[in-house]
């Protein structure tokens, strides 16, 4: 009796979040709707029994996926009402597809049959000694072991050509030099002064370069030197 009111209810919640997704003028509200809805479709999951996909569904699309989109729509700065204003006139178009894409899922709920066995194979005993994570596991990685690699794969080439697209390479950045860093000696950035009581800092000469002659590549990070260059001057001050 819990059980089928909790259904009830989740999948009400499920079905309103799912609406508001869509409907949501909001970006924002329409990501924070996904997340509730991942979150009652998970709970319907552990009803049915499949925790394992209950807690992958919380774990990975919750945690992962749903906050990315989240992260995403507030960090871009997407004008949506410049978007909305070809809606009239691609209006026709995206009710053409939508009838199409109806008439296909009527074809497809019309022609649907269910299999004689299928009701027995939902009633099939699980394995007596294990539970239904390491069944999903033993038949994952043995049977469909193959499948598995596949997919992940698809993954990592997705993953490297989203990177691959989005990379920029900004002439202003700067970048490291490796040997440079590794072959710089103290006294190429360092110098050893003594301050007496008193003295200020144009007597000292602490904020004068050092009388080393730079490389060109290195002349426009000269700036970034600076700081450290007068901190250690500051420090043997005190």
């Amino acid at each position: 009796m819990i059980a089928t009111i909790g259904f009830y209810v989740f999948a009400v919640i499920l079905l309103a979040s799912a609406v508001m997704v869509v409907s949501a003028r909001n970006p924002v509200h329409s990501v924070l709707f996904l997340i509730l809805a991942f979150f009652n479709a998970a709970a319907l999951f552990l009803i049915a029994g499949a925790e394992f996909l209950a807690m992958i569904l919380v774990i990975v699309y919750v945690g992962a996926v749903a906050v990315l989109f989240l992260f995403v729509v507030m960090m871009l700065d997407v004008n949506f009402a410049e978007l909305r204003e070809g809606l009239q006139r691609y209006a026709p178009i995206g009710l053409a597809i939508g009838l199409v894409l109806l008439a296909e899922l009527a074809f497809v709920l019309g022609a649907w049959r269910f299999h004689p066995e299928a009701a027995g194979l939902r009633l099939s005993p699980t394995p007596a000694n294990l539970s239904n994570t390491a069944a999903l596991g033993d038949i994952l990685y043995t049977k469909y072991v193959f499948l598995f690699q596949a997919a992940g794969l698809i993954l990592l080439v997705a993953m490297i050509g989203a990177i691959v697209l989005t990379l920029r390479d900004r002439r202003e950045a700067r970048r490291q030099n490796i040997a440079r860093q590794t072959a710089r000696r103290p006294a190429d950035t360092l110098a050893m002064v003594q301050v007496t009581i008193g003295a200020g800092i144009a007597e000292t000469g602490i904020l004068e370069p050092l009388s080393q002659a730079e490389p060109e590549e290195e002349q426009e990070h000269a700036s970034a030197h600076a700081p450290s260059h007068a901190s250690s001057h500051g420090a043997e001050g005190h």
